[in-house]
């Protein structure tokens, strides 16, 4: 089952408490207001409750009902009678009041409106003699009521006296000690009450009044269901906040270099994953690390926090030794050669880091010797002896991901020796099924080492109360909260941190002299060590827990090394680290309907993009767009030229371009003066909206929802200007010309915002705008700690060349880069079926075919892209099984090319 809920959302208060009471082991996923998770329904409506069958439940009621039921809790008829009042007495009601209250502020009208409804449960309880509203346990009804009630009587300026309900407020009180309310209400509206339903009451139709003799002072604006509801007072406020003009400020978007936290100020320390050095990055690795940090930071420094985004290639292991081999280099000039390749490919995306660094360095070695000794000193290091897989063919243990088998634990075929990308699960590469070495493709064997592991079972104690301080207090992705809770749930076991291989941190320890440190003991430590060769006062970066927030960018299957494993290490070193507080972590990004193959050519990659005549901004602008923020998502080259086209060429570059030529054309240049009327503030109102929104989601790191209301914004500009028609009126008389004067001048300065928004987000555009409209350089002041839109450009502002910002994307120039990219794939169609192969006694094969073995490696590999993509769409059962049935199939014969046997080996004795 997954749960769907969304942040400020009332109605999710109720089935997260329900899911929390009873229980009930539910995947849950946090979305936005705007999110149609049922598609078949005209408007989104959340919660929902996807089940295993694939049927929805949305209604709040009937989810928390069916939870209570799962957990073998069915409901009592008094309690369903209590439910069916809520759903169709207090609801609508309780919805009004809430209108009333955050939108518009008339308390005194709203609690007027509950008196009736709320003196109904009073006297239900006078007749009952037990704590809770039919027991002294808690039923579905407790909660349902509770929740649904808490936004009400949990906020002490709503105007309701609980004063005179005092079976009421004690029944509230007792049902709201529950830990699963408290976490509930939390979770939804973060501790900052009537505030926090703001967001998604405006996303609602106004409700009709409930009761015919309360009457409301000021009448509601009428807007359109997708419009924020907006009063006169909001209307005019934005409008004369917005009249007061810019004030002058200095630039403050200069960087001194290092940059150190200050007293006083927001100090965030942004790092995304490092990149491994030998891979080219494809554009899920961009848009999964960097790219999103990027955002990020950007948008901090936008907002004048004190920021310092740092990364690095992450240089030793295995990987990079065999990368070496092929080349005929040694390891250090592979990674001097693919270090530069990841720099130049950041460069082009734009990248701003304040440093990007690597992990070959003597800092490197300094730092993780350093906390090495650190956890032996306190006990936290164990030794053993471990069976390890070694490759006879290649001479070498294999490092984890040079393996690739049968999951132990949901029998996926591609595991690899350190994870299961299906499930998730850590795994010891001795413990996969029908095991092969990834490089030569021979079957490894098992030998013994003594290893050195950290003691994660005698830190899980310090762990879990560090978790919940972060969980609480960070802004965790759900993916991220839902991996590291499953590994805490499942319960801690010892990690070696070293390893047998030659290219690495060596083990500071004389009894293991001949090793070097796993890298995923020492890879994470790289952060520590490229800052220390940023500055040489890095410690107050990451010794400094209490003035310092971090943010760690990745994708998902990096969580568990970045939440569990990581923090061990720094939590047994004890020398007051500064340890994650908001873990950001992406779902994967696919290519169209496969995944990226650097091998096969399928895909585009970092190294490619620049090829392809589309500019960088553009490709940022996509991949944002698509982010797979909250499920897995798929590059699309189809879908990037309709994005283009219609989002950036026909919405948001044609209204930037309009507005900046009707100051060309009509006023010679200059801004002219502006008369605000009743349709202009409403304008400036609906801006100032969409800028409070997007704060609120870049401030929670939603980048994709964010990204939204800039094109919301540039949407409203676009239909203002169209019903205004400033090109018609400018031939008019006086009043006609002052009106063109007007909306002109509103639409140029709301271009100006947009180019401040834009800047995380395509930077070069950005600039661009400002540039064509000679923007003052401290226009981005208007994001600053109390982000609001501002006329910047006032009456006589003499504007630059406007140009337009934007190229379409021709069918006939995207179906040619499709082919370019999509690689020359050999299906499974295409391989010719195998002549069978005499074999020996022992079952093994007589012969193999290197030249048809090539053939259908490239087939697994599809035909594998193929299951997981089916997986991830939640395809049929029987559509997997089968297309699964053909990838063995396929494997079998890929046994046989291979001159192996592609029965399994009969299953060895279990390892005591």
């Amino acid at each position: 089952m997954k749960l769907f809920v969304s942040e400020g959302n009332p109605h999710c208060v109720k089935v997260l408490a329900a899911l929390e009471v009873t229980g009930v082991r539910c995947e849950v996923k946090l979305v936005t207001h705007e999110d149609k998770v049922v598609p078949f329904l005209n408007r989104p409506v959340l919660p929902v409750l996807l089940l295993s069958n694939g049927q929805n439940l949305f209604s709040p009621n009937a989810i928390c009902q069916y939870l209570f039921e799962v957990s073998g809790k069915q409901a009592s008829d008094s309690s369903s009678q209590f439910l069916e009042w809520e759903a169709t007495e207090l609801q609508p009601v309780l919805m009004q009041a809430l209108h009333m209250v955050a939108l518009q502020g008339k308390t005194s009208d709203a609690g007027l409106l509950l008196k009736e409804p709320l003196s109904w449960l009073e006297q239900c309880l006078s007749k009952r003699s037990s704590q809770f509203l039919i027991a002294d346990i808690v039923e579905v009804a407790d909660v349902v009521l509770w929740a649904a009630l808490y936004p009400v009587l949990a906020d002490p300026g709503f105007g309701v006296d609980v004063g005179e309900l005092q079976l009421v407020r004690g029944w509230f009180k007792r049902v709201g000690l529950l830990p699963a309310c408290e976490t509930a209400s939390q979770k939804v509206l973060q501790g900052k009450g009537l505030e926090s339903l703001k967001t998604f009451l405006q996303k609602q139709p106004a409700p009709h009044t409930q009761q015919k003799d309360i009457r409301s002072s000021t009448d509601v604006v009428e807007t359109e269901d997708q419009d924020p509801v907006m009063t006169e007072e909001e209307i005019e406020a934005a409008a004369e906040a917005w009249s007061k003009g810019l004030p002058a400020c200095p630039d403050t978007t200069q960087r001194q270099h290092p940059i150190l936290p200050q007293e006083g100020k927001r100090n965030v320390l942004v790092t995304s994953a490092l990149p491994y050095v030998n891979n080219v990055p494809h554009l899920g690795n961009i848009i999964g690390c960097v790219l999103s940090a990027d955002v990020f930071a950007r948008y901090g420094r936008l907002r004048g926090w004190n920021l310092l985004y740092v990364c690095g290639t992450d240089e030793y292991g295995t990987a990079t030794e065999n990368k070496a081999r092929e080349e005929g280099l040694t390891p250090q000039e592979i990674c001097d050669k693919y270090h530069a390749v990841h720099s130049a490919i950041y460069k082009w995306f734009q990248i701003d880091f304040d440093y990007f660094g690597r992990t070959t360095t003597d800092r490197q070695t300094e730092i993780s010797q350093n906390i090495f000794w650190r956890l032996h000193e306190h006990g936290f290091l164990l030794e053993d002896t471990v069976e390890q897989l070694r490759c006879e063919n290649c001479q070498r243990f294999l490092a984890d991901r040079f393996v690739e088998g049968v999951c132990p634990h949901c029998k996926f075929p591609e595991a690899r020796g350190d994870q299961c990308d299906k499930c998730g699960r850590l795994i010891n590469a001795v413990e996969l099924k029908e095991p092969q070495c990834k490089v030569c493709g021979q079957t490894p064997v098992i030998r013994t080492s003594k290893h050195l592991f950290l003691d994660l079972p005698k830190l899980e104690g310090d762990l879990e109360q560090w978790l919940e301080r972060s969980l609480s207090l960070g802004d965790w992705t759900p993916n991220a909260m839902h991996i590291t809770r499953s590994w805490i749930r499942d319960g801690l076991k010892p990690r070696c941190i070293t390893r047998d291989l030659r290219w690495g941190t060596p083990v500071p320890h004389p009894d293991y002299s001949n090793k070097v440190f796993y890298v995923w003991f020492d890879a994470p430590i790289g952060y520590l060590s490229i800052t220390a060769n940023y500055t040489s006062e890095w410690e107050k970066w990451w010794k400094n827990p209490q003035q310092v927030e971090l943010y760690n960018f990745m994708a998902k299957d990096n969580v568990p090394f970045h939440s569990v494993v990581f923090p061990c290490s720094l939590l047994g070193a004890q020398d007051n680290y500064t340890l994650v507080n908001h873990l950001i972590a992406t779902e994967y990004l696919n290519y169209e309907d496969t995944k990226f193959s650097k091998s096969r050519g399928v895909g585009v990659f970092g190294d490619m993009a620049k090829d392809t005549g589309i500019a960088s901004d553009v490709w940022r602008f996509y991949l944002l767009y698509v982010r797979p923020e909250s499920q897995d998502s798929a590059f699309s080259w189809a879908d990037m030229a309709i994005k283009n086209n219609s989002e950036l060429l026909n919405n948001l570059g044609n209204f930037i371009n309009r507005a900046g030529m009707f100051v060309s054309r009509f006023f010679e240049g200059c801004v002219p003066e502006i008369a605000l009327q009743d349709e202009d503030k409403r304008l400036i109102a609906q801006v100032c909206w969409e800028l409070q929104h997007y704060i609120q989601l870049l401030d929670k790191v939603r980048i994709r929802d964010a990204l939204k209301c800039i094109l919301n914004i540039s949407r409203h500009g676009n239909q203002y200007i169209q019903v205004n028609e400033p090109w018609k009126k400018i031939k008019g008389g006086d009043n006609d010309r002052q009106r063109a004067g007007t909306v002109t001048g509103v639409s140029v300065n709301v271009a100006c915002l947009l180019s401040a928004m834009l800047e995380p987000y395509m930077p070069t555009v950005s600039e661009t705008i400002r540039t064509q409209l000679r923007a003052p350089v401290h226009t981005a002041a208007m994001l600053h700690a109390h982000p609001r839109f501002l006329c910047t450009l006032t009456a006589g502002h003499r504007i630059g060349t406007v140009s337009p910002l934007f190229q379409k994307l021709e069918s006939e120039q995207i179906e040619a880069l499709r082919k370019r990219f999509g690689g020359q794939q050999v299906t499974s169609n295409v391989v010719k079926p195998a002549a069978p192969r005499a074999t020996a006694a022992n079952g093994s094969v007589s012969a193999a075919d290197p030249q048809r073995a090539a053939q259908l490696v490239a087939a697994v590999e599809e035909q594998g892209g193929k299951v997981r993509a089916l997986k991830a769409q939640k395809a049929e059962k029987s559509i997997i099984t089968a297309e699964v049935a053909k990838l063995l199939e396929l494997k079998k014969e890929l046994a046989l090319a291979e001159g192996k046997n592609s029965e399994p080996s009969a299953q060895k004795g279990q390892k005591k």
